[in-house]
């Protein structure tokens, strides 16, 4: 077993029949304060009282930790408001607070515990850089249906997750997406105001670009309003609304890249034949400085070697600390 990928035993409380012990169990917990600091900062106390306890969607189970790395699955509430997004957040088991908080979206139909998500996380963690990841809605251990999720829907969800970092321990300063979560994190950066630095692996320019992983399908769905498609041997449901709004945030994306006001790192395979290197040079070069490029020279498009996973993940830690340390 990969120690860097250690695993908590700790088991996240997300079926139905097991919600009202989950909550009853926050609620029962939550009174006691839990102290966060952040380097350079002083210590900040989240303790709430029995009544927001009540309201608070989030569920928090024990973490765990290894030598470098404490775990703990929590819950929040997505986009929505309602649905329950699954989430893991990785902090320096080194005793010192951590330098900054980061926010991590995975890759279209991946989920938070896809290789290239975890590497990269404990690549953050190792150098200092606490880490969110989640599963969007309707993928992984997160509630509600993928059929009735949209790009706009995971902007929102990538929000959310950043509002519950803020409410919890400190607002995200570095935002980091893969594949499609890249062009979410774009949408969503102008909507984190502290988030000081977003870094993209593998993105397309155009959210609508991932309309070629259904290419085949695509007059069906426009057709009858859905269709199932095979997505890496995997069935999901494409409604017409999907390809509606995905084709819809086009127009937009050249502006939200030139508007990001953060500094923006743009990371890509050369050789990569899911999302081409042409979308890495439409994005840096819509963007405006501080900006910076990083070939993942040999890589594949999912990251998929460990050797490759962590490098990017030591590189953006390296690269956001221009910017985030000594941040507030």
């Amino acid at each position: 077993e990969d120690p860097i990928l250690k695993k908590t035993t700790a088991p996240v409380s997300m079926l139905p029949a097991r919600r009202a012990a989950a909550l009853a169990r926050r609620a029962s917990s939550c009174v006691q304060p839990r102290v966060f600091a952040l380097a350079g900062g002083s210590a900040r106390s989240f303790s709430d009282d029995a009544a927001s306890c009540a309201s608070m969607p989030a569920q928090h189970v024990p973490p765990t930790s290894d030598a470098t790395t404490t775990r703990e699955k929590l819950e929040f509430a997505g986009a929505d408001g309602t649905t329950r997004l699954a989430a893991l957040l990785e902090t320096p088991a080194s005793g010192g607070p951590p330098k900054a908080f980061a926010l991590f979206a995975h890759c279209f139909t991946c989920g938070k515990d896809v290789m290239s998500a975890k590497y990269i996380s404990a690549a953050l963690t190792r150098n200092g850089i606490a880490c969110l990841r989640f599963d969007f809605t309707g993928l992984g251990m997160s509630d509600g249906e993928f059929a009735n999720t949209n790009f706009s829907s995971n902007v929102g969800d990538l929000v959310a997750a950043a509002d519950h970092l803020r409410k919890q321990y400190a607002a995200p300063q570095l935002l980091v997406g893969h594949s499609l979560g890249g062009a979410a994190v774009l949408h969503a950066a102008d909507r984190v105001a502290e988030a000081r630095a977003v870094a993209v692996l593998g993105a397309p320019f155009d959210p609508a670009h991932v309309l070629h992983n259904f290419e085949a399908d695509l007059s069906t769905i426009e057709a009858t309003g859905q269709a199932t498609v095979s997505l890496a041997g995997r069935a999901f449901t494409i409604t017409k609304h999907f390809l509606d709004d995905v084709r819809s945030q086009t127009d937009g994306t050249p502006a939200k890249v030139q508007r990001l006001q953060k500094a923006l790192l743009v990371m890509h395979a050369p050789l990569d034949e899911t999302v081409g290197i042409d979308n890495a040079s439409q994005t840096f070069f819509a963007a405006k400085h501080p900006k910076s490029f990083v070939s993942l020279d040999g890589a594949n498009h999912l990251l998929s070697s460990r050797k490759d996973a962590l490098y990017a993940g030591d590189v953006i830690a390296t690269w956001a600390q221009r910017y985030i340390l000594g941040a507030g």
